[in-house]
């Protein structure tokens, strides 16, 4: 299953990708969204190797996710890896240079499957996946606007 969001933004693509690198602010999102996550790696640099380790609920369920940085071609590509009981996930997010002032961000997120009720879940997921899309889709648009105001105010 493959979901794939794609935002023009108006900032350059190293201000854009030293967003997106903001570790740190994205851990405190998830926690504030009831997520549990814990950094492994104890250097705080964008490089491959870094590792999380999260815990959340879904569907009712605790549902434990390990994530690593597999790869990072600054100021072009992060690759994340994920891993949980009886699913992989990987997160390919792509920055391209549109001109010197517009960045386009390209998010390509994939899941699979390695057990029956993983199977069963990613099924479930399928049933809803116009809905996950467009979910998707607006929050991947929330957050370009969200960064083109913090470059713009340099925040």
């Amino acid at each position: 299953m493959q979901f794939t969001a794609r935002e023009d933004i108006e900032a350059p693509i190293n201000a854009v990708f030293e967003m997106v690198a903001d570790f740190e602010r994205f851990e405190r999102m998830a926690m504030r969204r009831g997520i549990e996550v814990r950094r492994l790696s104890g250097h705080m640099g964008v490089v491959p190797g870094t590792q999380w380790e999260t815990e959340f609920k879904l569907r009712g369920k605790p549902r434990q996710v390990a994530i690593e940085m597999a790869e990072c071609d600054p100021p072009s590509l992060l690759r994340f890896d994920a891993v949980s009981k009886g699913m992989n996930g990987v997160t390919i997010i792509e920055f391209l240079a549109l001109s010197q002032r517009r960045t386009r961000l390209s998010v390509d997120m994939s899941l699979a499957a390695r057990s029956l009720p993983a199977r069963l879940l990613l099924q479930s997921l399928r049933l809803g996946q116009a809905r996950f899309r467009r979910q998707f889709q607006f929050r991947l648009s929330e957050f370009a606007r969200e960064m083109e105001e913090r470059h713009l105010h340099g925040g």
